[in-house]
């Protein structure tokens, strides 16, 4: 539920709030806003049944959150969430790309991808260093060798990085590496990993699962916000349909419903979305149409050479043209790249 606070209160008051709905086995998230501060409630709402805590000092109305999650739930918070990083606003005006290799190959190929992808105006380098793969004997990642080539690049050009963790035993060493941490479709329910990413102070990406419901999706970014972490940044990656002329379907209408149910940005990535590098600029368009607030694309100097997904990934001077196709569209919208 969601305690509204009465405007003026001093520090003390609204600490006397939130000891009292502690003192219900419940947990209080305070969120202080221009005009209003508020609490959020989380727990067994049954706690509070023979309680009353409009009559508290302080509360001006308790109202109920109707939907399953909470702390990311739009009910709980009303204006958009927008997150830092590195002085870049993710979830306002500007819409982000983030751009580079599926997979990190080597320092040289992951400069051959970040040099060209800030010069045509991507604004995060991305890159894996650790890969779920769906076979055990293909390229899993370079691991930590990896994440230092990140690093390296971004000492060059500038870019902050998005790289993924897959393990909980792998959070310490790619929390130092890494800008925005990325949580894949394949962890999307991987409980543990999110609880202790909650417990970060780190942006996390946060990738829908191949055959989860929004509801499901915004169950498990939840969990990261019941943690205390609530720079959590959604990406639709495509889900598993019917359809085999794709690797899957990109479901471009989460995107306005994922913006009308969360506070929290959105981004869509077309390259995991369709899987082919033709469709990738199609789509990466319709994204940002349908309200998205950044991408996430995968770009390769040589995809054909690729340990991973090339034939999803685009050209530089591919990317590049998409860059100026995207300007258009963000300007027609009133947003920018």
């Amino acid at each position: 539920m969601i305690v509204v606070l009465k405007p003026g209160l001093t520090q003390e008051e609204i600490h006397k709030v939130v000891e009292r709905i502690e003192s219900f086995g419940l947990r209080a998230h305070l969120s202080e806003g221009k005009e209003r501060t508020i609490i959020g409630a989380i727990g067994d709402e049954r706690l509070l049944a023979d309680q009353t805590l409009e009559s508290f000092p302080g509360v001006e109305k308790v109202l109920p959150i109707l939907k399953p999650y909470k702390l990311v739930s739009r009910e709980f918070q009303r204006a958009n969430t927008i997150i830092e990083v590195n002085g870049h606003k993710i979830g306002g005006k500007k819409i982000h790309v983030m751009a580079g290799p599926c997979s990190v190959e080597s320092k040289n190929q992951v400069l051959e991808s970040a040099v060209p992808v800030k010069e045509a105006g991507a604004t995060f380098l991305r890159g894996g260093a650790f890969k779920p793969r769906t076979s055990p004997y293909s390229f899993q990642g370079l691991g930590e060798e990896g994440l230092s080539y990140l690093a390296h690049a971004r000492e060059v050009t500038g870019l902050p990085i998005i790289t993924e963790v897959l393990d909980p035993r792998d959070l310490d060493v790619v929390y130092r590496y890494t800008d925005i941490l990325q949580i894949g479709a394949r962890n999307m329910q991987n409980f543990k990993l999110l609880t202790e990413v909650g417990k970060l102070n780190k942006p996390v990406m946060l990738k829908r699962g191949m055959s989860a419901t929004i509801q499901e999706f915004l169950l498990s970014a939840e969990y990261i916000a019941s943690e205390g972490n609530r720079k959590i940044i959604l990406c639709e990656r495509g889900i598993r349909t019917y359809e085999t002329e794709t690797r899957n379907t990109l479901d471009l209408s989460a995107v306005p419903i994922l913006k009308q149910l969360s506070h929290l940005p959105v981004f869509v990535d077309p390259s995991h979305g369709t899987g082919r590098w033709d469709l990738v600029s199609p789509m990466a368009l319709a994204g940002i149409a349908a309200g998205a607030d950044g991408l996430l694309i995968e770009v390769h100097s040589h995809p054909e050479l690729a340990l991973s997904d090339g034939p999803q990934s685009l050209k530089p001077g591919k990317f590049a043209a998409l860059m100026k196709d995207l300007k258009k569209v963000a300007e027609a919208l009133g947003r920018e790249i």
